[in-house]
């Protein structure tokens, strides 16, 4: 198992995250299957045999991330690819319609506590999740962060008043925006290393996140984390896509 390519993903235990945790799996690599709930992650990554395992992590826990990490370093000693797929949508009770999220999550009426527990996850725990396992990716000759984003926090695109969706433009999507700079950034910071930083927008994909209203399947969701996940030496750092190509910050 050493000698196989090892790589973690965050919020692993369902969803898109599971799938791409399937799919590395068949690629040959040895995936670390991060849950919150250790139990979740272990049944998941059972699911997935013997090239799978289950590891505690919690984004929002800066004493969860770091445990993490020296286990890594301890069973591993390197990480190869780093996939930062936790995400919520909302702080609120779970199976909220996709319609009521989007207008508590508008800045005009928003909390600061809600969003502060939306960036929580998706901006702050990337980075501190990234910032733990950069020692580990510094180790593998060829280290990839892919950073799972969003379309609907393209700046571009919600700027267009003829977009239809800008109106769904609020907490969540602010969220996705600051992703996207992270990326940017660490990406120009690791660009003399080995490390390539990208983000990758899966579509609009039917899981927990959207109450399950999307019209993208997992299979669909997964192919470009999975792509940038396995981007040989020539690959692209700095990036926002999706299966069809860049998508505009």
């Amino acid at each position: 198992m050493l000698d196989k390519r090892v790589a973690l993903i965050t919020g692993a235990n369902k969803g898109i995250g599971l799938q791409i945790a399937k799919e590395l799996v068949a690629h040959g690599l040895t995936v670390l299957v991060g849950s919150r709930d250790l139990s979740h992650g272990e049944t998941a990554a059972k699911s997935l045999g013997a090239n799978a395992r289950a590891i505690q992590l919690d984004v929002r826990d800066q004493a969860s991330v770091a445990a993490a990490a020296d286990r890594i370093r301890k069973e591993y000693g390197r990480l190869d690819v780093l996939v930062n797929n936790a995400g919520v949508s909302h702080s609120g009770k779970p199976g909220r319609p996709l319609q009521e999220i989007a207008q508590a999550g508008r800045m005009s009426v928003v909390s600061l506590d809600e969003v502060r527990a939306v960036f929580e996850t998706n901006v702050f725990g990337v980075i501190a999740v990234t910032q733990a396992m950069l020692p580990l990716l510094r180790e593998a000759p060829a280290g990839r962060i892919v950073n799972v984003s969003s379309t609907s926090g393209s700046l571009t695109w919600n700027s267009d008043p003829a977009n239809p969706h800008r109106k769904m433009f609020g907490t969540y999507s602010a969220s996705k925006t600051a992703l996207n700079a992270i990326t940017l950034a660490f990406a120009a910071d690791l660009e003399s290393t080995r490390i390539k930083v990208n983000a990758a927008c899966p579509g609009f994909t039917a899981t927990d996140l959207n109450n399950f209203q999307g019209t993208r399947t997992v299979q669909e969701a997964a192919r470009e984390p999975v792509r940038l996940a396995l981007l040989g030496p020539d690959g692209p750092t700095g990036t926002f896509s999706d299966e069809n190509g860049p998508v505009a910050w």
